[in-house]
């Protein structure tokens, strides 16, 4: 049963371990007092509600809520947008983790907003 973050990656690929590390990094720097979490069988961080979730899939790295806000924002994340909004990061190209950050920091304010 997977309890912890440490334990989804390490249940997961070798090849995707470094990007998930690497997810999660960018959450910790970008979300500060975010906690961690497993939700929906997902990595997750919780941040004044759900924050984001993550997930490892057999060919893309998938990023939820859908982004909402930000026309610019949206606008950007529309090629990676799958069902339901959700993003779905193919790993057969480069992970724009400059995206992720942004996102993220997105979600962050959304959240502090909506208390």
């Amino acid at each position: 049963m997977t309890r912890t973050i440490d334990d989804y990656i390490a249940g997961c690929p070798e090849s995707v371990k470094p990007i998930l590390e690497q997810i999660r990094a960018l959450v910790r720097e970008n979300a500060h007092g975010a906690t961690e979490a497993i939700m929906y069988q997902m990595p997750t961080f919780v941040l004044n509600g759900n924050l984001v979730h993550f997930a490892a899939f057999k060919r893309h790295i998938g990023l939820y809520p859908p982004v909402t806000g930000s026309a610019e924002l949206r606008a950007e994340v529309a090629r990676y947008e799958g069902p339901k909004g959700a993003l779905r990061f193919p790993l057969d190209e480069p992970i724009p983790y400059d995206l992720i950050a942004r996102i993220v920091r997105c979600r962050v304010a959304e959240n502090i907003k909506g208390l």
